[in-house]
Formats: structure tokens, C-alpha cells, sequence
């Protein structure tokens, strides 16, 4: 994301060193089938609803049409969305990750859809990517506070002629909990903190954004899984 917003850099810089460096094996574990502990179980678990959650708001013929999945990771989304027929584009800070996400790709068979991907590395907000029908960003902006999150899916609907799907880290005592229980890991496999944030002020500041533009708050489901807890969002023309 392009920003002049200091703390923004800072938070960016801390998110590309965690995924792409610090713990770049232990993502790679968790979102694969390989046997995790017990408090990651229950990320993945929450993972993979979210994952299902998305792509339930999401045409289930893509034929024609062009995604982007802002925040790929090792690219479970994109790859379901390609097997629906869609034009994807995934994107994710870490090339470490987007790297894993080549290989997994890379032995799935032709489907009948005739849907695509590609994954890069870089900026999720960069205009060179063109315009999309839908964008989803699935965890991939809970780590930035309430302005930030809102400049973001302002940014993406620009360039989207249908919906913007993506989540936040939710108030509530539970996520208080868990985010201290986190920082029981060690420093190499603990991700930078989460910033829970208020969704009535989030949806009060794309609420005064959109106005007049067609843009409209549509489904929200929470996902919690011991410690994996997170909100979709749905905005759409």
C-alpha cells in the first residue's frame, strides 16, 4: 500500500520481515495438512471457515471474470477461485510465500472452467494491476489500524465493478485473551500484533466514504476457532 502514514511503513515493514523471514516455515506448515499443536489446530480450522466463508459470497461460476486476492499467502483461495473459472491475480508481500504458492499450484490439472492465476509479489494496492470484478482480502489487513484499513478498501473498490470481501480483527475480550496467550510463542513463530478495531467506526468511515457512489455494506460473519478469530465483511456495488 502506498501511504505517507509513518506508523503504516513501520507496521508494513514488521508484516513483510514476519512472512517472508522470521517464520516463513511455520506458515508454510500451517497451511499445509502436516500435524500442528494444538493452538495452531484450531488456526487452521478457523482458516479454512474463513476461506470457505469468502469464497461462499463469491459466484461459483468465475467464468469471465477477474479476481484479485489481495494478501495470497501460500494461495488456498486463489486456487479454489481458478478451479471456479476466474482470472486470478494473487499478490502477497512475502515472496518467500508467493513462492510456495507457485509450487503448490504448479502440479493442479487443467479444469473444464478454464480459469487462471498468477501470483506476484508487491504492493496488493498497486494500480498497475488493473481493474477487477471482485477483490478479496482475506486476513491481510488485521494488522493495521481503523484509517488504514478504511484508506485500503477505499483504494480496492476503485478499481472493482462488484464486491470487495475482506476482514478484521474484531473488539472483544476472547481476541484480547488470545492475542496475550500468542505472545507465549516463541519470537520466531509469533506474528506481529493484531489491531482489533471497532467495525461501527470502520463502517461509519466507508459509510461517509461511499456516499454517493453506489457502494454498499452487504453480508458480515465472525469466525472463531480458539485462537483464530476474525470478521468478514462484504461491500458491494
Amino acid at each position: 500500500m502506498n501511504t505517507t502514514n509513518a506508523n503504516y511503513l513501520e507496521r508494513r515493514l514488521e508484516i513483510e520481515t514476519y512472512f517472508d523471514r522470521t517464520a516463513a516455515k511455520a506458515w508454510e506448515r500451517l497451511t499445509s495438512t502436516a500435524p500442528v499443536g494444538r493452538i495452531r489446530a484450531t488456526v487452521r480450522a478457523g482458516r479454512d471457515q474463513m476461506r470457505s466463508t469468502l469464497l461462499s459470497w463469491l459466484p461459483q461460476d468465475m467464468r469471465g471474470l477477474r479476481l484479485l486476492d489481495a494478501g495470497c499467502g501460500t494461495g488456498a483461495l486463489a486456487m479454489e477461485a481458478m478451479q471456479r473459472g476466474a482470472e486470478v491475480v494473487a499478490i502477497d508481500l512475502s515472496p518467500t510465500l508467493v513462492q510456495l504458492a507457485r509450487d503448490r499450484a504448479a502440479p493442479l490439472p487443467a479444469n473444464d472452467m478454464g480459469g487462471s492465476v498468477e501470483f506476484l509479489s508487491g504492493d496488493m494496492l498497486d494500480e498497475a494491476l488493473g481493474r477487477f470484478d471482485h477483490v478479496v482480502a482475506m486476513d491481510s489487513v488485521i494488522h493495521y489500524d481503523t484509517p488504514d484499513i478504511s484508506r485500503a478498501v477505499q483504494r480496492l473498490a476503485a478499481r472493482t465493478s462488484g464486491s470487495v470481501l475482506f476482514t478484521i480483527a474484531p473488539s472483544s475480550p476472547l481476541l484480547t485473551v488470545a492475542h496475550s496467550v500468542g505472545r507465549l510463542f516463541p519470537s520466531s513463530d509469533r506474528s506481529p500484533a493484531l489491531t482489533p478495531v471497532s467495525q461501527a467506526l470502520l463502517r461509519k468511515s466507508l459509510q461517509q466514504a461511499f456516499a454517493g457512489t453506489g457502494w454498499m455494506e452487504g453480508r458480515s460473519q465472525r469466525v472463531s476457532s480458539g485462537f483464530y478469530t476474525s470478521q468478514a465483511w462484504e461491500w458491494a456495488r
